[in-house]
């Protein structure tokens, strides 16, 4: 079964997003914090806290195989899929980015399980 996503608009442009010094930044999608990240040609959306110890995880790096690694514990996400590379077993919520010529927008599912984590 295809998932169905209700578009949020977050910017015009990726200048319009608060991007740090690590190529992460915090946005308000639909009323709830959520990590952005751009890494080679991509951007990812992905939970703002990790769902093991709550760590930022926009406080924390993405390594050089495109993981976003928390600063709390280290433990490591792959942004694409939310599957934790360093074998904890944890799962990161994430949600698709698209750029398109009237902005960039995030997918939320529309089945509505979203918590922020």
């Amino acid at each position: 079964m295809e998932k169905k996503y209700r578009w949020f608009k977050i910017a015009e442009d990726e200048m319009g997003i608060p991007f740090q010094a690590n190529n992460m930044a915090v946005v308000e999608v639909n009323g709830k914090k959520i990590s952005l990240a751009r890494h080679r040609e991509g951007m990812f959306a992905f939970s703002y806290t990790c769902p093991h110890a709550s760590g930022i995880l926009s406080d924390g790096f993405i390594d050089s195989k495109g993981n976003i690694v928390c600063p709390e514990h280290g433990y490591r996400f792959n942004m694409e899929n939310g599957r934790n590379t360093t074998g904890e077993g944890y799962h990161l919520k994430h949600w698709p980015v698209e750029r398109r010529p009237d902005g960039i927008f995030v997918g939320l599912e529309e089945s509505g399980l979203f918590n922020g984590r």
